[in-house]
């Protein structure tokens, strides 16, 4: 059944979520789907591809895909060659053999790494919240090219999170105003702070992606995943959260403890009036942030 997308607002200028979201993509230098191994393919969008800058892999979230990165391609591939991943079971990416097992997607991004990111040259990964898991499960399986993860709302840390209200699912069996205020409604909830953010291509790109989503990233999450692994990451590390995070916020403290007592040179950076979504929501200041600290 197809998705209705017609009750999704649209851009200030007249155009829809879905053209904006085309026109971004065409930007990309190339676009790949490399075999993960298993006999699926896992895609990537490539902005900067052979122009020698820095190479930096980009990990979406939970039920997402490189639309997580939309305000960003185009700044960060000013001074990097980008590599942005649809994660195995995720965007336009097939299933890993277990989508329950975050083992099972880790083992495919690395089969995908090798075949698409140069063998000789050094790179940085940053992971929003998912993203963030499977970096970390990548630390403890790639050499010392990887030079520095980036840590973006990650999720699966043993943690407090304050309790709040249960996301809708999604179904494209669902009327397009209800599709749409629903998209909405879960924006509010997780991903942005700030409700007067959540635009058209928010929620264009919530109900895309996790209508489609078959990786069970949540409960990799709620099983603690990356606090199991991230004592066994030699890889340096660094925060960048939304200050309102809502997976994290009050209790942003007990995030920083916890990574400083397994690297005590560990730096978060607190993006002010954020949510979880910071990249997109707090864009320009996440993308000046992030330049910074790869420096």
């Amino acid at each position: 059944m197809s998705l209705d997308y017609s009750a999704v607002p649209h851009m200030p200028d007249g155009r829809t979520a879905a053209e904006h979201i085309a026109e971004v993509e065409a930007t990309a230098s190339d676009k790949v789907r490399v075999p993960m191994g298993n006999g699926g393919r896992m895609m990537w969008h490539i902005w900067g591809a052979d122009t020698g800058k820095p190479i930096l892999l980009l990990f979406h979230g939970g039920s997402g895909s490189w639309v997580h990165w939309i305000r960003n391609v185009r700044p960060l591939s000013e001074h990097y060659t980008l590599y942005v991943a649809d994660l195995p079971g995720l965007g336009d990416s097939d299933p890993p053999d277990d989508v329950r097992d975050v083992w099972s997607v880790t083992h495919c991004v690395k089969t995908a790494m090798d075949a698409v990111v140069p063998k000789d040259k050094p790179f940085a990964i940053t992971g929003f919240s998912f993203g963030g898991m499977v970096a970390g499960h990548i630390a403890t399986l790639v050499d010392d090219r990887l030079r520095r993860i980036v840590m973006v709302g990650a999720g699966g840390l043993k943690a407090t999170r304050k309790p709040g209200p249960k996301l809708h699912k999604l179904l494209a069996e669902m009327p397009a105003e209800t599709l749409a205020a629903e998209a909405r409604r879960n924006l509010e909830i997780l991903m942005l702070h700030d409700p007067a953010k959540v635009d058209g291509v928010a929620i264009h790109m919530q109900i895309m992606n996790t209508t489609r989503a078959k990786t069970r990233s949540r409960d990799m999450g709620q099983a603690y995943r990356l606090s199991e692994v991230l004592p066994r990451v030699r890889t340096p590390l660094t925060g960048i959260w939304g200050e309102f995070d809502s997976t994290t916020f009050p209790h942003i403290q007990e995030r920083i403890d916890l990574f400083r007592a397994l690297q005590p040179d560990f730096q978060m950076n607190l993006i002010p009036g954020a949510g979880h979504w910071v990249a997109y929501e707090a864009a320009d200041a996440f993308n000046r942030k992030l330049i910074e600290v790869l420096r």
